[in-house]
């Protein structure tokens, strides 16, 4: 989401998880939330997050509170460049709706959204 809000920027945006499913495709209640929404998604392969990509990484954006916990045990350099994304909505946390029914995708999604928004307004500058 962030990629399509930030248009045809130069900043490079990519996806990992800490505990991620590795080579999972997008959960399928996601994708039907997202596709409800007119997004299309390529295919998708959930990335477990390593030091490498941490130390690589400008700015790191992180859904929950712990998250930024997690991306600093793997990398402590990592201190100042992970943020939350919902930072720009009062630290919003976003909580994660895996194993949830579809009012709990759709409740993240609207969250999400407005982040991604928030932030491509502030990044694009």
């Amino acid at each position: 989401m962030l990629r399509g809000a930030l248009g045809h920027s130069n900043i490079e945006v990519s996806s990992a998880g800490l505990a991620a499913l590795v080579g999972k495709p997008i959960e399928p209640m996601a994708r039907a939330v997202l596709e409800e929404h007119g997004r299309q998604l390529d295919e998708h392969q959930a990335v477990q997050l390593t030091p490498q990509a941490v130390s690589e990484a400008d700015l790191i954006l992180v859904m929950e509170r712990r998250h930024v916990s997690g991306v600093l045990e793997l990398a402590p350099e990592a201190r100042g460049k992970v943020l939350m994304l919902g930072k720009w909505q009062d630290d919003r946390e976003i909580s994660d709706p895996y194993r949830q029914g579809k009012p709990a995708f759709v409740h993240a999604y609207a969250l999400i959204e407005d982040a991604v928004h928030a932030w491509a307004q502030r990044l694009a500058r």
